[in-house]
């Protein structure tokens, strides 16, 4: 038999994985059960591991995947009515962890491009390394990150080693912050504006001019998506 807050965690990370597909995070788990502290959540997680009712996925961040559920987490019932009962709340609890979405992982790869401009244009789209992301920082589709060189997004918060995490895509609208290659060579990071038959891309640097090129001068390549920053 379970302890009052086992149970409660259990429940806790497979109500989270039915929602999100994402396991809980310590911090999240600590606050639901109201504990002071994450070595609280440690010591439940092993404890539940040990007896077989959940398990760590291998080369994941914090995936967790709940394999059983308590047997006294039905209610006891008596007479033919109460058998009934109880094996339906089983078979419910069966589907329900049949049919939970796999963990995802909570850090995912995805490729790093070299580096970009956010000053003058260089070239970008160079090398095949992979830079690890939380997911919640993607939305849905094909992500890539670019190592950011220069100052001249400092206005919107860009700066020089950041790593820009772009949604692949050849569409943005008026005003985003996008990879722009211009001329087929070399690719940039700027404001995407659209005048007529021209494209402008504009810095977020006072010190810096807007670039204005002809529309079949600039292939867009992606739309900012988010930021990394390390910090040493």
């Amino acid at each position: 038999m379970l302890t009052a807050k086992q149970h409660e965690l259990i429940r806790f990370i497979q109500q989270r994985l039915e929602e999100t597909g994402v396991s809980p995070s310590f911090e999240e788990m600590k606050e639901a059960l109201d504990l002071k502290s994450k070595s609280g959540v440690h010591r439940l997680i092993s404890a539940l591991e040990e007896r077989g009712f959940i398990r760590r996925l291998p080369n994941r961040a914090r995936a967790l995947e709940v394999i059983r559920q308590p047997e006294d987490a039905v209610p006891a019932s008596r007479g033919a009515a109460g058998l009934d009962a109880a094996n339906d709340a089983v078979a419910s609890v069966s589907r329900t962890l049949r049919d939970a979405p796999e963990p995802a992982n909570d850090v995912i790869e995805i490729p790093l491009h070299g580096r970009i401009a956010a000053g003058a244009p260089i070239e970008a789209l160079e090398g095949q390394n992979s830079l690890p992301v939380p997911a919640a920082l993607l939305g849905p589709g094909e992500h890539y990150a670019l190592e950011v060189s220069g100052d001249s997004m400092i206005e919107a918060g860009i700066f020089d080693g950041d790593f820009a995490l772009v949604k692949r895509t050849d569409t943005a609208r008026d005003g985003e912050i996008v990879v722009a290659l211009v001329r087929g060579e070399e690719a940039t990071l700027k404001y995407l504006h659209k005048d007529g038959g021209a494209v402008r891309l504009d810095p977020a640097n006072a010190a810096y001019a807007p670039q204005v090129y002809r529309s079949e001068e600039v292939q867009v390549q992606g739309r900012l998506a988010g930021l990394l920053r390390r910090y040493h």
